[in-house]
């Protein structure tokens, strides 16, 4: 996945619904492993593979706390990503080409 254009990479790492759900779920709270299996009935070593994608994407930061280590969502990372998906999205100015344009005789 690391030889993908930045965008391309961004958006399969959230194509996969699990992922998705996974940063839903991190709105607002840190989560472990075991809070988020439990709420998405995914085993703790599926969990643990979505993280770390999502961590090596740059979008969870995780925090140790005590014997647990807990997942946030990174919030400067998510903004980047935001912006770059609203500029792949934003509508263009669309110029008229020379092809457009009837022929004259």
């Amino acid at each position: 996945m690391k030889d993908l254009p930045p965008l391309a990479r961004m958006l399969q790492v959230i194509a996969v619904g699990t992922r998705v759900r996974i940063i839903h779920l991190l709105k607002g709270r840190a989560l472990c492993v075991g809070a988020l299996s439990a709420r998405l009935d995914v085993t703790q070593g599926g969990v643990s593979q979505h993280l770390r994608i999502l961590r090596e994407a740059g979008l969870v930061v995780p925090e140790k706390r005590g014997y647990y280590v807990h997942y946030r969502l990174n919030n400067k990372a998510l903004r980047q990503w935001r912006g770059a998906i609203d500029r792949l999205l934003e509508p263009q100015v669309i110029r008229r080409c020379s092809c457009s344009k009837k022929r004259q005789r």
